[in-house]
């Protein structure tokens, strides 16, 4: 079977990510150190590159700095980002501002990485302090601008990049993107979305089935509607479909019905043996890796262009070994 990252990774250059510059080990917190993701820095380095921008140096506070912190007001609840020790010391209008300086440049991006609970970086559950009395309810002011007005980019925080669940979907979202992006740079058909839904609808439905056929309608409708509004529609389909990660009982599915696409093909002990390791899968014995190796197998010595074409076997770059753990 091809590898459909043989020319990604062969032939064009590493995938443009943003990400917090504390998280390469730039010396630009508050306290004048870093927090070095070495799983960013070493493994991830290799297929991407990484784009750094701290946006509280950016707009001036200098290193050392005073800590800054998401504050609600008890009146109207608005919250902004000011200094923990200095009140008088309010940030909120200068990170917006330079969240919007910066959109030239994250427009090109497939991808960011943000510092986790940070008030300037944090995706999600910041501490918000109202009388001093924290709740993890809030999101930082430079990350919010970003996520606002790229809402179909792929994001995730350092820290949940742990768990191999989500760093496994965001990698993969990663890829996706990239690929419909260089489809946005080439001239827009109505053969290239078709083909590109072919190609990745094995990972549609690993996430969501249903939206996944919802997703097939809209593109059917492609005689009938303009091409460009489509595409919008599309693209913020698929980022609804991806943004939670898939399961076992989806991937299970999933397996069974490339299966399928075999039963003409396999003698009856190569098919006891199949269904035998996507059950294991299915009970949690087995990694994901282990079925899709041997559908890999089977699928060599019988083709199948549809399957030949699917990204599903392999979303991302084999030697990240982000199968192995699912």
């Amino acid at each position: 079977m091809n590898n459909p990252h043989v020319q990604e990774q062969g032939e064009q250059s590493k995938i443009p990510i943003g990400i917090s510059s504390c998280l390469i080990g730039e010396k630009v917190r508050f306290d004048s150190g870093h927090k070095n993701n070495t799983y960013i820095t070493k493994t991830l380095n290799e297929y991407f590159q990484f784009k750094p921008f701290c946006p509280e140096v950016s707009i001036g506070l200098g290193i050392p700095r005073e800590p800054i912190r998401l504050v609600s007001d008890e009146l109207d609840g608005e919250v902004r980002c000011i200094g923990t020790k200095d009140p008088d010391l309010d940030v909120t209008a200068e990170l917006s501002s330079c969240a919007e300086s910066q959109f030239h440049w994250v427009s090109e991006l497939s991808g960011y990485i943000f510092k986790k609970d940070s008030p300037s970086c944090g995706m999600e559950r910041v501490k918000v302090y109202t009388k001093n009395n924290p709740t993890r309810s809030g999101v930082g002011v430079y990350a919010s601008a970003i996520l606002q007005a790229f809402p179909n980019l792929p994001v995730e925080e350092e820290g949940r990049l742990g768990d191999t669940r989500l760093r496994e979907n965001f990698i993969k979202r990663v890829f996706i993107y990239k690929r419909w992006q260089d489809l946005n740079k080439s001239q827009w058909s109505k053969k290239s979305l078709v083909d590109f839904h072919a190609r990745h609808k094995l990972i549609f439905m690993s996430h969501n089935q249903t939206k996944t056929r919802e997703l097939g309608q809209l593109v059917s409708q492609l005689g009938s509607v303009d091409l460009q509004d489509l595409c919008s529609q599309y693209i913020t389909a698929v980022t609804d479909i991806l943004r939670k990660p898939t399961n076992t009982k989806n991937h299970t599915n999933v397996l069974k019905h490339i299966q399928g696409y075999l039963k003409r093909s396999l003698e009856v002990d190569d098919k006891a043996e199949l269904e035998h390791t996507i059950e294991q899968y299915r009970l949690g014995y087995l990694p994901l890796i282990v079925p899709i190796t041997i559908l890999r197998h089977h699928f060599r010595k019988h083709p199948d262009p549809y399957i030949e074409q699917s990204y599903y076997m392999q979303p991302h770059p084999r030697e990240l070994m982000l199968q192995n753990t699912l």
